[in-house]
């Protein structure tokens, strides 16, 4: 059976061989910070599925991660010039390739969705070829390493360990900001275990109307919004929020339709994410790979659509839902 632990381990090996690459890179004047970042989160893999599995202590584990934090922090971290082709070689061998440069990009949607389904509970053995509850995230590791040996036959390359010098390139563009959605996803779960969604909810209810459901409404999705723009990612808002409104209030009180009131107040939410730097995988990381002046303008840009889509939203629950 193939574990999802072995994905996590090649990811962690991945990051170790590229925290190696950037110690000897003397391009960058950060070199030490950057790999000691990279190398810790990369040992971390590993590591992580002995705490799990109780076989060693969490507490490495959690010095791993201040100290990753306060690399960042800090501005430790900064950006090499990994080996790679020019500009010129890239745009010759873009206009010889043409549209083929689409398929390896087309193969790891495609391989995820067969294992996804055809693949789904296929036996090997005495047990299943995929470990079960997880074919979808193998799907994904599995169909990123047959995209790479479909790149490399397209292109003719043979030196596979091109792949991870244009990776670290790729990482030390997107740098810290790469792990911030995982970050923001845990302090959701802290959010939720700690109970700020039960106190939000006793506060708000003691400033509703008695029955005033717009008022409600407008509440629910204008604070799944600012839960997201301060944890930059709605999936960590939406507990929080329909502990608070969305279920005691807007569905156990008013009788809304459960469905309209949880689906919108989600839409809500990412109208959030348009807004806010904490998601830096929308807005960030595009900024970065495209090198644009502004780190900023995706958000600047996005700022007049998400309050549209907020009022909207807001609307279409308002008439919907009840």
């Amino acid at each position: 059976m193939i574990k999802v632990e072995w994905l996590y381990w090649l990811v962690g090996a991945v990051f170790v061989a590229m925290a190696a690459q950037m110690a000897v890179d003397r391009t960058n004047p950060k070199r030490l910070g950057s790999a000691a970042f990279w190398g810790l989160l990369g040992v971390s893999f590993g590591y992580g599925t002995w705490v799990a599995e109780k076989k060693a202590p969490a507490a490495p584990l959690g010095v791993a991660v201040l100290a990753v934090i306060c690399l960042a922090g800090f501005g430790l971290t900064g950006r090499g010039t990994p080996a790679t082709t020019t500009p010129e070689q890239r745009g010759a061998s873009a206009a010889r390739l043409g549209s083929r440069l689409f398929v390896p990009a087309l193969t790891l949607p495609l391989v995820a969705l067969l294992c996804a389904t055809l693949l789904k509970g296929v036996h090997l053995g005495r047990g299943t070829l995929l470990q079960p509850g997880s074919e979808t995230l193998l799907g994904l590791g599995i169909g990123a390493l047959v995209a790479l040996a479909v790149a490399l036959l397209l292109t003719r390359e043979r030196n596979p360990a091109v792949a991870l010098h244009s990776g670290r390139g790729l990482l030390e563009a997107m740098g810290w900001s790469l792990l911030l959605p995982q970050l923001l996803a845990v302090l959701g779960s802290i959010f939720q275990t700690a109970g700020v969604g039960t106190q939000v909810g006793k506060l708000t209810t003691h400033l509703l109307p008695d029955g005033s459901k717009y008022t409600a409404v407008a509440l629910y999705c204008v604070g799944m919004a600012v839960f997201t723009v301060v944890m930059g990612n709605a999936f960590a808002a939406f507990p929080v929020m329909t502990a608070a409104i969305g279920w005691p209030v807007l569905v156990a009180q008013l009788h809304g339709d459960p469905a309209v009131v949880l689906a919108v107040g989600m839409l809500a939410g990412f109208c959030g994410t348009l807004t806010t730097p904490m998601a830096a995988n929308f807005n960030l990381v595009p900024a970065a790979l495209l090198e644009l002046k502004d780190q900023y303008g995706p958000i600047k840009a996005q700022l007049p659509t998400a309050g549209a889509l907020l009022v909207c939203n807001i609307a279409i629950m308002s008439l919907f839902a009840f």
